[in-house]
């Protein structure tokens, strides 16, 4: 409007003002006796009248083929009835005030998908440990475990099921003896895929089983039994929604095709790779009964190099929703280290970091960061925690940027001899914006070499109970008001003795 009133003030004649002069400035005409070209005139007022018509129709109807076209081809609208679940494994004896909602288990979860398959079960590993049969010492929680594998191991007996895995070479440390039994039992077809030979370094880091192209878990979760009862894990449960299950199912097929030996990852990936689902064009997706339920979804890969044509790569998508974030960003995740970690020597990787510095301060956006102590947190941790705290306690009061670290303790003699267990291994991140669900520690190694993926909402209705980020919203409240959940002065500093102080 500011506009159009600022170029009446500099002479901008409006129609009547424009043909006004030109029309008393023609000859005068008889008005009881008007000639040919007055009725020519008139005809043509008619016909152009007849054409602005028919032009607004036809442009109507373009514009609503061009809605149903960007509706259904570029925002990739699913018509699937989906069903999303969020799920966790809480450890043995941690427990929440009775007000508290738990989730689904992971282990009812997986248990569903297997009992639901009727033609495939496709199941992206880093390593197997479903039995106890890694341990010196029998474990009764590892009953769970067992029982899943022999789901498994049954309906892959019966072959009316076709099992795929692909899994992280064999070593050592993950000498994968569940998965080699499998594929002996139970016709299981197995791929190892060696991520150093492809990329230099790195592991096969993802946790996902994929049943039929129509249902799909992804999370923290490892195939391992202590995933099941003595480690904290959070994961998506997404059932019946086949626009999603295929989409992610292009990712297992990647990965699937560079399980062969000495093959190389295509300059150029086949088009059937490719994908259209990404954070430019997510999935459209109503879920869980209704149009109140409606978000945009889309899976992020890591390393770039497994990401073909139209994949949002991990770290792309972590940015962009801290970047959308207006009010919070709340991560828990068991390892976080602005580090390339793996390497000798150590190399600095800021880009997560320098991403939630400048959305508390240039932003004014709540930033907190929910790490996990463990027998095995990393001792520069603690150092690059407190780097983040101190922006909030000494830089800048009013920032809001916190830090404190989960602990799951062993109540029992038993729960403390288990190896690699007690441990809060969430890889997620909510903000008032999104949920993600990532299957990544946040090294940078993970982002820049190892195989990984991440689930990624929008919601477009925030005020539905069914909300998913809001639920994941509601866990991350949770955990940090939890008695597990300490500052970071409980945590033991760097040995300043160490070579690289």
């Amino acid at each position: 409007m500011a506009i159009k009133q600022r170029n009446r003030k500099k002479g901008t004649m409006n129609v009547q003002q424009e043909t006004a002069p030109l029309i008393a400035s023609k000859p005068k005409r008889n008005a009881a006796y008007p000639g040919e070209k007055s009725k020519c005139g008139f005809a043509k007022v008619c016909l152009i009248f007849i054409l602005a018509l028919l032009l607004c129709a036809s442009i109507g109807v373009g514009l609503i083929i061009t809605y149903t076209w960007f509706e259904h081809d570029v925002n990739n609208v699913c018509h699937d009835q989906c069903r999303f679940q969020l799920v966790e494994s809480i450890p043995e004896n941690l427990t929440y005030a009775a007000n508290e909602t738990i989730h689904m288990p992971t282990a009812e979860a997986l248990m569903k998908l297997i009992l639901s398959a009727n033609e495939t079960i496709e199941i992206a590993a880093y390593y197997w440990s479903l039995r106890t049969k890694d341990l010196p010492d029998h474990d009764n929680s590892s009953r769970v475990g067992q029982l899943l594998f022999d789901t498994l191991l049954k309906i892959g007996k019966e072959q009316k099921v076709k099992i795929r895995i692909v899994q992280n070479i064999a070593d050592s440390s993950y000498p994968q003896h569940d998965s080699e039994y499998l594929k002996k039992y139970a016709h299981a077809e197995v791929r190892n895929i060696n991520v150093t030979r492809l990329v230099s370094a790195g592991i096969l880091h993802t946790k996902m089983w994929l049943i039929d192209r129509k249902s799909y878990y992804v999370g923290s979760a490892n195939t391992d039994w202590r995933s099941l009862t003595q480690v904290k894990e959070m994961g998506i449960l997404v059932e019946n929604c086949s626009c999603l299950a295929t989409d992610i199912g292009k990712i297992f097929d990647a990965y699937w095709y560079l399980a062969q030996d000495d093959v190389t990852i295509p300059g150029t990936w086949p088009e059937s790779y490719n994908t259209v689902v990404n954070a430019v064009t997510p999935e459209v997706v109503a879920y869980n009964g209704g149009n109140d339920t409606r978000a945009l979804v889309y899976m992020s890969s890591s390393p770039p190099q497994f990401c073909p044509a139209g994949r949002t790569v991990d770290i792309d998508a972590i940015l962009a929703v801290i970047s959308a974030a207006k009010r919070f960003v709340y991560v828990a995740v068991m390892d976080y280290l602005p580090m390339i970690a793996y390497s000798k020597p150590r190399k600095f990787w800021p880009i997560i970091d320098d991403a939630l510095r400048y959305a508390a301060i240039n932003r004014n956006v709540t930033v907190r960061m929910l790490g996990s102590k463990w027998a095995h947190t990393d001792e520069d941790m603690p150092t690059f925690l407190r780097s983040l705290q101190s922006v909030g306690d000494v830089c800048c009061p009013d920032i809001k940027l916190e830090v404190k670290m989960f602990e799951v303790p062993a109540f029992t003699p038993a729960q403390a001899k288990i190896p690699f267990a007690r441990v809060n291994h969430n890889k997620y991140m909510v903000t008032d914006q999104h949920a993600y669900i990532g299957t990544s520690n946040w090294y940078g190694d993970y982002f820049k070499y190892t195989a990984g993926i991440g689930f990624v909402l929008s919601p477009s209705n925030a005020s539905s109970s069914n909300d998913i980020r809001q639920q994941l919203e509601d866990v991350f409240i949770r955990d940090w008001n939890s008695q597990y959940a300490q500052p970071l002065e409980g945590v033991a500093t760097k040995n300043c003795s160490d070579p690289r102080c």
